[in-house]
């Protein structure tokens, strides 16, 4: 059962510093034997001797090894501030805890700690555990999108909630530079979680690869008789990471954003970063000449249709040949040649006739597969 004590640490009787005083509610004990805790919108490590620690957090980030804890903060309501107040927020949130503000390193993030997921896996004497908060339906994006913000100093407003956050612990020694690896491992992962579920950036018409707000802290132990040198994807510590963070991350998004093969089982999500939703179905419907039909009625035949195993099926296929285009894979006549088949056969079962798409390019790809989702909605409607 858990329960409520004062954390005063061995560290603090051995002087060094590695301490503190708070009420907190301890979750449990990590292999490295420091304490996983939670108290109120916080769910953070404490270090009950040195850690080495590497950090994306601008709150005493980089390469440490003086700190005494990490955590993760729900910062809701405060989206919107400048480097300095989110430091002089953060700073407070650390004294709160009961630690020295430039003896921490934080994250801020929109998710509740409820919605908070731990993994852990082990081989032998390894064991690497991960800590994850994660949102991405309003804030997901794929690397190398446009963007705007330029203004040295200064943090911009977020644009919409979501951040994937992750405390990475291995209870082993390690060079600097592996745990450098291990941070690359870590954000791999994370991008082969959201690739897994086709998440859609909210920037771009590709998959995302993260949030563009994520922070990572990937922590291992100088203390350790384990010693390791590699954290790559050859390696059995590498190994781990990927599995740890990559079922970590995917739990994450389903508790906060109902992400799943389910949810993800739809015609709209597919289709969504192409800017093909309900809304605008329903008014090129309506622009289209077809039979008027209320929108209440539309949207609710719309519901069951996008989710049909067929329709489903041959839209995924059919958005894959679009991203090989993009990509610079196939040849906008190649995808044409096989989209004008995968029109027609799902065409067939509404019986209507096979259209064709019109321009070989993106926005002709996308109009052609709209234009049969009308006509299949046409059916539907019409029965």
């Amino acid at each position: 059962m858990k329960k409520i004590v004062l954390l005063m640490l061995l560290g603090c009787l051995l002087g060094n510093g590695f301490c503190y005083a708070g009420e907190q509610k301890e979750l449990f004990i990590l292999a490295t034997g420091d304490a996983v805790f939670r108290q109120d919108d916080n769910i953070g490590i404490c270090f009950i001797a040195p850690r080495a620690v590497l950090s994306t957090s601008i709150i005493n980030g980089g390469y440490r090894e003086d700190l005494q804890a990490v955590f993760n903060h729900n910062s809701t309501g405060n989206t919107a501030m400048t480097v300095e107040a989110y430091r002089k927020d953060m700073a407070q949130e650390a004294e709160r805890l009961g630690f020295k503000p430039d003896k921490i390193s934080c994250m801020g993030t929109g998710v509740p700690m409820d919605n908070a997921v731990f993994k852990t896996e082990s081989f032998k004497n390894a064991s690497v555990t991960a800590i994850v908060t994660a949102g991405v339906e309003g804030n997901g994006g794929r690397v190398g999108d446009h963007s705007d913000y330029f203004q040295p100093g200064k943090k911009a407003d977020m644009p919409k909630p979501g951040t994937i956050n992750i405390m990475l612990v291995m209870n082993a020694d390690m060079p600097a530079g592996t745990l450098a690896r291990a941070l690359v491992t870590c954000t791999e992962a994370k991008t082969a979680a959201l690739q897994e579920l086709m998440v859609s950036s909210r920037y771009s018409n590709g998959l995302a690869t993260g949030s563009g707000t994520d922070q990572t802290i990937v922590i291992s132990n100088p203390q350790a008789a384990l010693y390791l040198e590699d954290a790559g994807k050859h390696s059995k510590l590498g190994e781990l990471i990927g599995q740890t963070v990559k079922a970590a991350v995917k739990e994450a998004l389903l508790k906060q954003n109902g992400l799943s093969g389910e949810k993800q089982h739809s015609v709209i999500r597919r289709l969504e970063r192409f800017g093909i939703t309900g809304e605008k179905l329903y008014r090129d419907y309506l622009q289209a000449g077809y039979e008027p039909v209320g929108r209440e009625e539309f949207i609710n035949q719309l519901a069951g249709f996008e989710r049909q195993n067929q329709i489903v099926t041959k839209t995924s296929l059919y958005v894959h040949l679009i991203d090989q285009y993009l990509w610079g894979l196939l040849t906008a006549d190649e995808v044409a040649e096989t989209g004008n088949e995968l029109i027609a056969a799902a065409a067939r079962p509404f019986n209507l006739p096979p259209g064709e798409i019109g321009e070989n390019n993106l926005t002709g790809f996308i109009s052609a597969w709209e234009k049969l989702l009308l006509g299949c909605m046409n059916q539907k409607l019409s029965q």
